[in-house]
């Protein structure tokens, strides 16, 4: 069973923050699904992870290609059965979903009043279904635990 860890984003954007997150995931062995709700910003996330550091190339596609299923990275705004999904922009994750994913990664700003309001809504959802959680926040360029609901295991 797997558990939603959330990431309230202070200091650093989305596109500073995923390459880490990814990079952990593929240490796992685990295959990324990166969750967002606009396929044009989903287009944008994938120009900024090909002109990413040299020195962390991250191997990814647009979701509605040949060869999706080969994708270490997936960036998509449908639902996919990979075990690791990192959600962007305010995509919503279901309960079963979390459970079935090794990982759910939920990525928002924390300058932003509706998706730090998502935030809420999505961790009491989760957590009130049963699923464990983790609530992160960037604090001085590292990230902090700041809550925990359930068992979450390593």
């Amino acid at each position: 069973m797997g558990a939603a860890y959330f990431y309230l984003l202070t200091e650093n954007t989305v596109e500073q923050t995923l390459p880490t997150l990814i990079g952990r995931a593929q240490g796992q062995g685990w295959l990324i699904e990166l969750r967002g709700t606009d396929p044009g910003r989903m287009a944008a996330l994938d120009t900024a992870l090909w002109l990413g550091a040299d020195d962390s190339f991250l191997a990814h596609g647009l979701a509605g290609g040949a060869q999706d299923d080969l994708q270490p990275v997936l960036l998509t705004t449908g639902a996919t059965d990979r075990a690791c999904i990192m959600c962007v922009d305010g995509a919503g994750v279901t309960a079963e979903q979390v459970q079935a994913a090794q990982r759910v990664c939920i990525l928002f700003d924390g300058h932003d009043d509706t998706a730090l309001t998502g935030a809420r809504v999505q961790w009491k959802a989760l957590t009130d279904a049963g699923c464990a959680a983790q609530y992160w926040a960037q604090d001085q360029g590292r990230w902090v635990m700041k809550a925990q609901a359930g068992d979450v295991g390593k």
